[in-house]
């Protein structure tokens, strides 16, 4: 059971950002030459490199299930377990459609970003 009222929840949940993570702030300003949160792009990548062809994610611990730090949701375990899945297979599929266009994909999890 939550802890948290529905509203206390949905304050809660409106305030995790997509866009704009401190993880990605950090890499923003030391990625010389990569776009940072382009639009349009398959995947919603992070930064990209039209010259060396190169794709970079930062995924967050959580939401892509980091086998150091993933810790599996005690509630609505119905709704994030799937949620949590499907985060994974999407970003398999993306891989593998950026490497078949001949891209290389870089993916980073958050913890490896000192902050």
């Amino acid at each position: 059971m939550d802890n948290l009222t529905l509203l206390q929840r949905k304050d809660c949940m409106t305030s995790i950002k997509s866009r704009n993570t401190k993880p990605e702030l950090i890499l923003k300003d030391k990625l010389k030459g990569f776009i940072f949160q382009p639009l349009g792009l398959m995947g919603k990548p992070d930064f990209i490199n039209w010259k060396t062809k190169t794709i970079l994610f930062v995924d967050g611990c959580f939401w892509h299930k980091c086998p150091k730090h993933y810790k599996e949701p005690k509630s609505n375990r119905s709704y994030w377990l799937p949620k949590l899945e499907r985060n994974e297979v999407r970003a398999g599929e993306v891989n593998l459609a950026y490497k078949y266009a001949g891209w290389k994909v870089i993916r980073i999890w958050e913890h490896e970003l000192k902050f």
